[in-house]
């Protein structure tokens, strides 16, 4: 039998969010007779580790500090000479600086995903870090993108050829996150999906996700159609920096008892299958896994027009979409929703029938595994 091919995955964090979801999903299920798997974090490993279920993985966090890695370098290119890997696979800008090292130690491939834009460059037009990603380009054998956009922006900014990028969706479990059965309705928070209509968003509570923005179309929804508030309630599932914005803006809105913060939770296709609507209000994105598992769990969303989503959501037949930023758009977004039962639903069932279209787990896993072989 020949040797396992050995992947190191190098995030900057590993906490809570789609690209840890993607990781821990290649982990459990590329297959283990063939790879064997290292998480290298150049920071810190939360309790999302906890989900990767295959045995025998080790886990390295770093514990960097602000700034560039340039005093672990050493450490790094130790790492990679102890560890030997067929493959190195890093994740995001912030984890781009150590391919030299891998290419330094004699890692024979060393693969690049980018996943979505950072808060502080939304639309990836700043000139630091464009060039940044044509400095490292030399040290990458394959590059994957996963969205349209961020494809074109490789092709187009940063001056990868075609032979060298691969576009390879993001994928979702469609059998967890799946509709209710039929006649039942899981009631995962304090308000009763039967009674009340349910929309809200997954995601940690930061700057990128704008959950504030969401709160502030809620208040407008509510004080442009006083009589939703006897079925209309808001659910925020995420922990993080901007919880006092929210809550504030719930408080000045005078519908603080309408919405539900629970923090993080590990129930979220149950929390899934019991709203009405689903809502993106990100700034930018590159492919949402939240969105992608919302649509599996047949629901309507209504989203931004931002970086991949405009991908995954057809407006008019699996949700709606506005402009960021545009709080009347989306309080009208919903209305329709709320108003009108039969369009949610013709909505979210062609979501679901979408999703299992086109991000089922299995292509996206299939795709890696012919990466990481080489094969691509």
């Amino acid at each position: 039998m020949s040797p396992r091919l050995r992947l190191v995955h190098v995030v900057y964090s590993f906490s809570v969010g789609g690209l840890e979801n993607i990781i821990v999903q290649l982990i459990n299920r590329l297959p283990a007779d063939r790879f064997e798997h290292v998480l290298l974090s150049l920071t810190t490993i939360g309790d999302f580790a906890q989900r990767i279920e295959r045995p025998g993985v080790q886990l390295i966090a770093l514990g960097k500090g602000p700034g560039h890695a340039v005093p672990l370098y050493p450490k790094i290119w130790r790492l990679f000479r102890q560890l030997k890997p067929d493959v190195v696979h890093t994740c995001n800008l912030a984890a781009l600086e150590v391919l030299p090292l891998a290419w330094a130690a004699g890692v024979p491939r060393r693969i690049h995903a980018e996943h979505g834009w950072d808060a502080h460059d939304p639309q990836g037009r700043n000139p630091k870090y464009q060039r940044l990603r044509r400095l490292y380009r030399p040290f990458v054998s394959h590059y994957v993108s996963v969205s349209k956009d961020l494809d074109n922006y490789l092709a187009a900014a940063i001056g990868v050829p075609d032979q060298r990028r691969s576009l390879v969706a993001n994928g979702v479990d469609t059998d967890v996150f799946r509709p209710a059965e039929t006649g039942v309705a899981p009631q995962a928070c304090p308000f009763d999906p039967v009674q009340h209509w349910l929309v809200g968003t997954v995601g940690r509570l930061q700057t990128v996700k704008n959950q504030p923005f969401l709160a502030a179309v809620f208040v407008m929804l509510l004080a442009q159609h006083p009589e939703a508030a006897a079925r209309a309630r808001l659910v925020l599932v995420g922990e993080g920096p901007l919880r006092a914005e929210v809550e504030r803006i719930l408080a000045e809105g005078g519908v603080s008892h309408l919405a539900w913060l629970p923090g993080m939770r590990h129930d979220v296709a149950t929390i899934l299958q019991s709203m009405s609507c689903f809502v993106l209000p990100s700034l930018t994105e590159g492919t949402s896994c939240t969105l992608q598992e919302a649509m599996a769990t047949g629901l309507p969303t209504v989203a931004t027009a931002v970086g991949g989503t405009p991908d995954l959501v057809t407006a008019g037949q699996t949700g709606q979409l506005v402009q960021p930023g545009d709080v009347a758009g989306m309080a009208q977004a919903l209305w329709v929703y709320l108003s009108q039962p039969a369009l949610a639903l013709q909505h979210g069932t062609q979501a679901r029938a979408h999703a299992l279209q086109r991000f089922a787990l299995t292509s996206m896993i299939q795709r890696y595994d012919a990466l990481f072989s080489a094969q691509i």
